[in-house]
């Protein structure tokens, strides 16, 4: 089977995860999901496939006869999906032989543009899958999932040889939960990959140190026609906190290695407002800097209004794995030389975001990133092709075999 059949079967879950449950994992719907890929991996051949009670999907195929001294490796990927975009009834458009140019969505009404994503000529000639524009698509990461099943089922039906393989697919990805309760010891791997967007052939061992904060305004609320000197109104605060912060670091601005504040949801009224955002910087001083300026910011209005009428509630997710993957740079090295062996473009970027294996390098488990093929992740845009997601399965394959070799 291709890594597509299996994807264009894992998207109709609906694994949506949720920051406001408080559980893991955060929805019960992931285990679903879950389940049914630890009854695949048995039917593969591995033989301890198991769900936990959190969620997590734990596999290993032992080593091949020869191969036992080759070093343990792990792929990984998250079933969960993001909770910025409607993740449940993913209707599929299949378009095959692509002609490089526009797509319209469904009847949603959106269009999927050149003029917004200009690498859409590249992929004419190959068989893209959208969304109908009313949901994400699930790629982000269910293509990840599709290709280490796909890797499985080829390195049993085709008796290839390999040191132990371990497998995990974690929940709650998408809310930076996704290693909170991950047990490296079961796992196995002494290094891992995930994989977790990106175009096929992309090495990715630099993220973003982020964090989330939670931003509280406490207002004064009085009858507005005798509120003088008296009024402290939340939502106009809350406006007066965001305009403190450098208007140009957000991420409609900013690339690269270039940090932002991002303002992901505010709700308020006179009486209190909140604001929520999420934190990137790929740089630790500057990543400090940037919980400093929040702080600073809602010192000065508390100067301003009086104490305790801003609050911030600072949560860090995950921090630059660079620092834990370097070391190692070898795992690096095998991965682009195994994109090239594949037919595909190596190359190395940092990623504007995070994944497990972030959170997992520090874990004493080092862990850089493959890219899925996919693009647009998050919202009613995201396509991936038929042909990349093939591709990143021979990526993988030959990245086992990297390792085979290599200890000969």
């Amino acid at each position: 089977m291709r890594a597509f059949e299996r994807f264009l079967t894992y998207i109709t879950y609906h694994t949506t995860s949720s920051e406001a449950n408080g559980t893991t994992p955060s929805t019960d719907i992931q285990k679903v999901l879950g389940q049914a890929l630890a009854e695949e991996l048995i039917a593969l051949g591995c033989e301890n496939a198991v769900l936990d009670p959190l969620g997590y999907v734990y596999a290993s195929l032992p080593a091949t006869p020869g191969c036992e001294t080759v070093p343990p490796i792990g792929f990984i990927a998250h079933i969960d999906t993001s909770p910025e975009c409607e993740g449940c009834g993913v209707k599929p458009q299949i378009i095959e032989h692509y002609d490089g140019g526009d797509v319209v969505l469904g009847e949603s009404g959106r269009v999927l543009r050149v003029v917004d994503f200009p690498h859409l000529p590249s992929l004419a000639g190959r068989t893209l899958i959208t969304t109908d524009g009313t949901t994400l698509l699930g790629a982000d990461d269910k293509a990840g999932i599709a290709a280490i099943m796909t890797l499985v089922e080829r390195l049993m039906s085709d008796q290839l040889p390999h040191g132990k393989i371990c497998i995990a697919f974690t929940p709650d990805e998408e809310i930076g939960e996704g290693a909170d309760h991950f047990d490296v010891e079961r796992f196995g791997a002494v290094y891992g990959y995930t994989v977790d967007g990106g175009v096929e052939g992309s090495v990715e061992y630099e993220n973003f140190n982020a964090a989330g904060a939670d931003i509280t305004i406490r207002g004064f609320s009085v009858h507005p026609g005798s509120s003088k000197d008296t009024m402290i109104n939340a939502a106009l605060v809350a406006m007066a906190f965001n305009a403190m912060l450098p208007s140009a670091d957000i991420p409609r601005h900013t690339d690269g290695y270039e940090g932002f504040f991002h303002l992901t949801a505010m709700e308020g009224c006179v009486s209190e407002a909140k604001l929520h955002y999420i934190i990137r910087d790929h740089d630790a001083d500057a990543f400090l800097c940037r919980e400093k300026l929040l702080r600073h910011a809602a010192a000065v209005l508390n100067e301003q209004y009086g104490a305790g009428t801003v609050t911030v509630e600072w949560k860090e997710q995950y921090r630059n794995m660079a620092e834990k993957v370097l070391p190692h740079r070898h795992i690096v090295d095998r991965a682009l030389r195994a994109s090239e062996a594949a037919g595909a473009v190596p190359t190395v970027c940092p990623i504007r975001g995070g994944t497990d294996g972030a959170r997992l390098s520090f874990m004493g488990l080092p862990c850089p990133n493959l890219g899925t093929a996919g693009y647009a992740f998050h919202g009613p845009y995201e396509h991936i092709t038929v042909e990349g997601m093939d591709t990143v399965t021979e990526i993988l394959l030959a990245l086992v075999k990297e390792y085979v070799d290599s200890n000969a």
